[in-house]
């Protein structure tokens, strides 16, 4: 094969050296012409052209492409959570909800997602690059959306209620910001398991910091926890102070 690379080098690549070409299509017609009297001049020791060859011991060797090109595929086990979902690259998929705790394994290709479960496929999906959302058929859900496993948005929201009220109004707030309910489940459970890490209290303090600047995700109550900004005191907010009138204050006529 190196012999092969040394001889189109001199006879195709040597001989168009010294010419310009101005665009791609004009540089491969020029290597066309030369590839083609390549393959067309007889070699000394087989008496043969490589074309010649290769029409009388290749080309009745060869089979016919497959119908469908080669897809590079990626798999991985993944065990489906309560919310009937699949994470890939941190994005969710949804399988059929009797499947849920059940072990299942993925087949990610460059545009699709699919599910298997026991060797047989239970869901196909396009791959998504998004991260922290989710992908979801209607079909795969309960029936009327209800909750499975006694698991339902009332449970969560009276779980952060015994907590205290800054975690019951975070809570509400991520079930609410989902399309489906079910969706947000996975973060409750991630932020409501902080009690039992950190403790109800600070769970609680952390809930009431991260309100204000609209922090919902699970990612962003272990941040809070972790550096301890619970710890901190409220911040009040800076009321509003009237302007005092002042003889050395100008005032917007000033300006005019």
């Amino acid at each position: 094969m190196e012999v092969g690379v040394q001889v189109v080098e001199r006879w195709i690549l040597a001989r168009l050296r010294d010419r310009t070409f101005f665009d791609l299509a004009d540089l491969n017609r020029a290597v066309r012409a030369l590839n083609d009297e390549l393959n067309d001049r007889p070699m000394r020791h087989l008496g043969q052209s490589r074309r010649q060859l290769f029409e009388t011991l290749d080309r009745p060797a060869l089979k016919p492409l497959p119908a469908q090109p080669y897809e590079l595929a990626t798999w991985k086990k993944a065990r489906v959570h309560i919310d009937y979902h699949v994470e890939f690259e941190k994005h969710f998929y949804s399988v059929p909800y009797t499947l849920i705790h059940q072990e299942v394994d993925l087949r990610a290709t460059e545009h699709t997602i699919e599910i298997f479960y026991r060797q047989q496929r239970q869901a196909v999906h396009p791959r998504s690059t998004t991260r922290g959302r989710f992908t979801t058929q209607l079909e795969h859900m309960p029936p009327a959306h209800r909750a499975v496993s006694d698991w339902s948005p009332e449970r969560f929201e009276k779980w952060a209620e015994q907590i205290g009220p800054h975690t019951a109004q975070l809570i509400g707030a991520v079930l609410v910001s989902r399309v489906h309910p079910q969706q947000a489940y996975r973060t409750c459970l991630g932020i409501l398991s902080l009690a039992k890490r950190y403790s109800a209290a600070r769970l609680e303090a952390a809930c009431r910091y991260a309100l204000p600047a609209e922090i919902h995700s699970y990612k962003g109550l272990h941040h809070i926890l972790e550096a301890q900004l619970d710890r901190l005191a409220p911040t009040e907010p800076v009321p509003d102070i009237p302007p005092t009138d002042h003889a050395n204050l100008r005032g917007p006529a000033y300006y005019q």
